[in-house]
C-alpha cells in the first residue's frame, strides 16, 4: 500500500534479457535515466548525471517487453522503486536500485510505434466470454444528471454536477 511508485523516462541501455521460470516469465534490462539541462554559457543543451535502473517485468508484461524491446529504444517505465543495500565481494554498502514494472512503453515524443495486440487462445477467449457476462451499459430510470437537477430543482436543494 505504501510502495514509492515512479515514472522514469530514458532508454533501454541493455539488451532484455528473457527468462521462463517455474513462477512464470520474467524479462528484466537497464534502464538509462539521463538529465538534460539548458547550459547558459554555451547556449546549448547538455547531459547531465546518468542513473541506472534495473527494470523487471513478469508474467504477459515480461513476454511483450521481450518482443518490443531492443537496446536505445527509448522509452517510459511505471513501476515500484526497490532500493537495495547489498555486500559484495567483502564490500558492504553496495546499492541498487530496481523498479519492478507495471507498464513500459515506447516514449512517442522520440518517434513512433506500431501496436500490435496480443492473439488470445481460443480456450481463454471462450473461458473470459462465459466468465464475465455483457455489462448494462443503460443508465437506470431516474439515474440520470438531468433527472437529478430536475428533482434538486423542485426541492430546492443545491445540484451536485459529476
Amino acid at each position: 500500500m505504501n510502495e514509492t511508485m515512479v515514472c522514469a523516462v530514458g532508454n533501454v541501455a541493455t539488451r532484455p534479457v528473457h527468462r521462463e521460470m517455474a513462477t512464470g516469465e520474467s524479462t528484466r534490462f537497464r534502464l538509462a535515466v539521463t538529465s538534460r539541462y539548458w547550459d547558459r554559457e554555451k547556449g546549448t543543451w547538455a547531459d547531465g548525471h546518468t542513473n541506472f535502473f534495473t527494470v523487471w517485468a513478469n508474467r504477459q508484461l515480461a513476454a511483450n517487453a521481450a518482443a518490443s524491446l531492443t537496446v536505445g529504444d527509448p522509452v517510459i517505465v511505471q513501476g515500484r522503486l526497490k532500493v537495495r543495500t547489498e555486500m559484495r565481494e567483502g564490500q558492504q554498502g553496495w546499492m541498487s536500485a530496481d523498479i519492478d514494472a507495471v507498464a513500459i512503453g515506447h516514449d512517442l515524443t522520440r518517434g513512433t510505434s506500431a501496436f500490435q495486440r496480443r492473439q488470445r487462445t481460443e480456450q481463454a477467449a471462450g473461458a473470459v466470454a462465459q466468465d464475465r457476462p455483457e455489462p448494462n451499459w443503460e443508465t437506470p430510470p431516474g439515474d440520470s444528471a438531468d433527472e437529478r437537477a430536475d428533482v434538486a430543482q423542485q426541492r430546492h436543494e443545491p445540484v451536485a454536477v459529476t
